[in-house]
C-alpha cells in the first residue's frame, strides 16, 4: 500500500507540473494584455507595469520563474482583482464557501442519486422506472444555469406571491438551498443512473442468483450484496465530480452571486488576471488527483479483493 501510494504521489507531482506549463504556455498564447480596458494607459504604463510583475521576460524565462516561486511556496499577486494581495490568501478566502456550498450538494446528490438509481433498478420496467429514467435524462441534459434559473422563476419571486428564498446569496441558510439544489441536480441524476445499470449488471450475476436460490430476502441481496458492487462505477465518478463541486459550480456562483472560488474564477479569466487564474487552476487540479487517489482507496474498502499493487485487477 505505502509503495502504490508512493506511486500515485509521484504521478501527481508530474502531472502538476504539466498542467501548469500547459496552463501558463496557452494563458500567454491569447492575444491581449490584463492592462487593456477602456482607458488605456500610456505604453510607458504598460512597460512599468510588465516590469513590475516579470512580464517583460519570453514566456519560457517567465514560466521557469514562476516554477521556481511555486517550489517555494509562492504563488505570486494579484495584478488586477484585489492588485497585490497573494493569490494563496484569496483561494483560502474563497473556498471555505465554496466547499460549504458543495458539500451539501453532493450529500444530497448521493442520499438521493444512489436510492433512487436503486429503485429503478428494483422496479425495472414498471411505471416509476420510466419516471426516474425521464427525470434523469432531464437533469443530465440541462445546463446548470437553466436550473438555476428555473429555481429563481419558481421559488424567489417569479411566481407572484411565492417568494420563498433570496434571490442573491447573504450567508443566511435560506440562500444556501437554491444554489445547493442547483449544483446537486446534475450529479443526483447521474448518480441515479448510473447506480440503476451498476445493479442491473449486479442483479444478473451468478453470485445474485445462488443468494435468490438460497432464500434471502431481496432486501438484503440488494443492499448487502448487489449494492456493494454497484458502488464500485459510482465512487469512479465522485472522486473528480466531488472536486469540481467543491471547487464551486462556476455558473451558478455566478447566477446566484454567490463569492466563491468558482465565480471569482470567472471573473479572474474576464480580467486576464492571469496569478489567480494560474494558482485557482492549480489548486483545482491538486484538489482532483488527490480524490482519484481517496477513490483508490475506496476501491479497497467496497471490494477487499482489488489488488492496487497490480492496478486494481
Amino acid at each position: 500500500m505505502a509503495k502504490y501510494i508512493l506511486k500515485r504521489v509521484l504521478m501527481a507531482v508530474i502531472t502538476l507540473f504539466i498542467v501548469t506549463c500547459l496552463t501558463f504556455l496557452l494563458m500567454n498564447a491569447i492575444p491581449g494584455s490584463p492592462w487593456l480596458s477602456e482607458k488605456t494607459p500610456t505604453q510607458a504604463t504598460i512597460d512599468a507595469l510588465n516590469e513590475k510583475y516579470g512580464m517583460d521576460k519570453p514566456v519560457l524565462v517567465q514560466l521557469g520563474m514562476y516554477l521556481e516561486d511555486i517550489l517555494h511556496g509562492d504563488f505570486r499577486v494579484s495584478i488586477k482583482m484585489q492588485k497585490d494581495r497573494p493569490v494563496l490568501d484569496i483561494i483560502l478566502d474563497m473556498f471555505p464557501i465554496s466547499a460549504a456550498i458543495g458539500s451539501i450538494a453532493i450529500l444530497w446528490a448521493i442520499l438521493v442519486g444512489v436510492p433512487l438509481g436503486c429503485l429503478a433498478a428494483f422496479k425495472r420496467g414498471t411505471w416509476v422506472d420510466s419516471l426516474l429514467r425521464v427525470i434523469c435524462t432531464l437533469g443530465i441534459s440541462m445546463p446548470g444555469f437553466v436550473v438555476a434559473t428555473i429555481l429563481l422563476y419558481l421559488f424567489a419571486g417569479g411566481i407572484p406571491d411565492w417568494k420563498v428564498f433570496p434571490t442573491i446569496f447573504d450567508g443566511t441558510w435560506q440562500s444556501y438551498i437554491l444554489p445547493c439544489l442547483a449544483l446537486g441536480f446534475y450529479p443526483m441524476c447521474y448518480l441515479s443512473r448510473q447506480t440503476r445499470t451498476a445493479m442491473l449488471d449486479s442483479i444478473n450475476q451468478e453470485y445474485i442468483k445462488t443468494a435468490r436460490a438460497k432464500g434471502l430476502k431481496n432486501k438484503k441481496i440488494i443492499f448487502k450484496h448487489a449494492l456493494r458492487n454497484a458502488l464500485i462505477p459510482v465512487i469512479t465518478y465522485l472522486g473528480p465530480q466531488i472536486a469540481f463541486t467543491l471547487c464551486g459550480g462556476f455558473v451558478v456562483e455566478t447566477v446566484f452571486s454567490i463569492p466563491g472560488l468558482g465565480r471569482y474564477f470567472v471573473s479572474s479569466i474576464q480580467n486576464r488576471d492571469f496569478p489567480i487564474i494560474m494558482g485557482t487552476t492549480i489548486f483545482l487540479a491538486a484538489f482532483i488527483i488527490v480524490m482519484n487517489l481517496v477513490v483508490d482507496l475506496l476501491y479497497k474498502l467496497v471490494d477487499p479483493r482489488i489488488n492496487l499493487s497490480k492496478g486494481g485487477n
